[in-house]
């Protein structure tokens, strides 16, 4: 046997410890804090230890319980960032993926990987109505963006033989994540260049504002490329007016992409918020968001394969294909930026089928309800008021009286609910961010009880 070999029986053994920690870890979720309770001094002193000489055998997995103490739970209290659940049977298909160990490059170097992979990439497109639409998974919606970026730029100003001879101007508006500075940075086209385009009341793109400052940069001599859209922003949900940004960026020929990182994926529930998709050159999403699979499992859909390719080729003889088939010559990286690469879509194809579309719908529908929910109950309490409208998932609020940075530091302290921040109109607020499968009503209520008794503890 192998230095690295175990027996089936200790193999066996281990299996079995291992699932009955992550089963007692998922039965004690509703019980836990809604953060750790830790510091850095302390969890770095905890795992800081030299790599043993000697193995310590099964005798590790009792670092689980010390690990999950210290982890962000993924309970149904955690209404922070916007961050899903990890749905169960997708944490059995990550296990599974990671058994078979599948290099999903190409069909030459994972065959099944890469057929459920383009599967996958097809129901997601075809839910969210780009039905079509080629793709890969990826890490996750900054490397998404990242990729489709890069697309956007050599479609519309070559650089991948000569580099960046001339500026190429990218818009988004102010409330864009923070993925699209980074993807411009990095792309080269330097963050100068991109306009940061105001929004409406509702924080939507607003679409004259946009015509004036390509119209500005023409007359000016420089050269627009891309519009981003955002279909969920990060700080409310706000999903930009997909059909005016289409029709513009098709008169004035520009890419245009889609940033659906965070709401795309609830035009399963409500379609109707997201018209004009169909309509985007590329589109970012995060199955890890609003379909609760376990972290990493981003997306990006383009139209045109041809595009990518373009982005993306640059194959070394060592990986050349000796096959006619056009199923079996097929490879991902000569349409992503990445040639290792996980089977990230084992899991998505098993989470999927097991609980099947209506199942899912009825998981982003409960999500929006929870979302109203919140909102009412804030609304029906005169200590607090919204601050913002509520799209999707997203709610907005503060408390009128008290110091809500304070407030926040006391909720997380006391540990019944985890909320986070945004910025609103440059005025810090609270947030709640409704993309989990396990929070109840009880739940939700609890926001506003948790906002209103922290606030009470300011005074003692």
């Amino acid at each position: 046997m192998g230095a690295l070999e175990i027996s089936e029986e200790a193999l066996s053994r281990l299996a079995d410890d291992a699932l009955a920690r992550v089963k007692r870890y998922w039965s004690a979720l509703p019980e836990l804090p809604a953060a750790p309770r830790s510091d850095g001094a302390a969890t770095a002193a905890l795992f800081a230890r030299p790599w043993p000489e000697a193995g310590l055998g099964q005798a590790v997995l009792a670092d689980f319980e010390a690990i999950a103490a210290h982890a962000r739970p993924s309970g149904g209290k955690f209404f922070g960032y916007v961050v899903g659940s990890a749905e169960p049977v997708g944490v059995i298909g990550e296990l599974m993926a990671a058994a078979l160990n599948q290099n999903v490059t190409s069909w030459r170097s994972a065959p099944a990987a890469t057929e459920i992979e383009r599967a996958v990439i097809g129901w997601l497109g075809e839910a969210v109505g780009c039905a079509g639409f080629a793709g890969s998974l990826c890490g996750g919606g900054s490397a998404a963006n990242l990729m489709a970026l890069a697309m956007a730029r050599e479609a519309k100003l070559p650089a991948n033989e000569s580099g960046v001879l001339s500026p190429g101007i990218v818009y988004a508006s102010t409330e864009a994540h923070m993925a699209i500075p980074k993807a411009v940075a990095l792309l080269g086209l330097g963050r100068d260049n991109l306009r940061r385009i105001p929004v409406d009341a509702e924080l939507r793109m607003r679409v004259d504002a946009l015509a004036a400052a390509i119209a500005a940069d023409r007359a000016a001599g420089r050269r627009p490329i891309a519009i981003v859209a955002t279909a969920g922003t990060v700080n409310i949900g706000a999903v930009d007016p997909l059909p005016a940004l289409a029709d513009l960026a098709a008169r004035e020929d520009l890419w245009l992409h889609v940033d659906g990182a965070y709401g795309a994926l609830a035009a399963l529930a409500v379609p109707e918020k997201f018209a004009g998709l169909d309509r985007a050159d590329s589109l970012a999403l995060d199955a890890h968001k609003w379909l609760y699979q376990p972290i990493e499992c981003g997306c990006l859909l383009y139209r045109d394969r041809a595009r990518a390719r373009a982005a993306f080729t640059d194959s070394g003889d060592y990986i050349r294909i000796l096959n006619d088939s056009p199923a079996e010559t097929f490879a991902f990286f000569e349409e992503s930026m990445e040639l290792s690469r996980r089977f990230r879509a084992l899991k998505l194809w098993l989470s999927l089928q097991y609980h099947g579309r209506a199942a899912y719908r009825a998981a982003i529908a409960q999500d929006l309800r929870h979302a109203q929910l919140l909102a009412e109950a804030i609304a029906a309490e005169p200590a607090l008021e919204l601050v913002a409208p509520v799209p999707l998932s997203a709610v907005c609020f503060r408390h009128r009286a008290k110091d809500n940075v304070a407030i926040l530091r006391r909720m997380l302290a006391r540990g019944r609910v985890y909320v986070s921040n945004a910025t609103i109109g440059g005025e810090f607020v609270l947030r709640a961010c409704f993309v989990n499968h396990r929070a109840t009503e009880a739940d939700v209520r609890a926001i506003v009880s948790e906002t209103l008794a922290a606030a009470e503890e300011l005074n003692r």
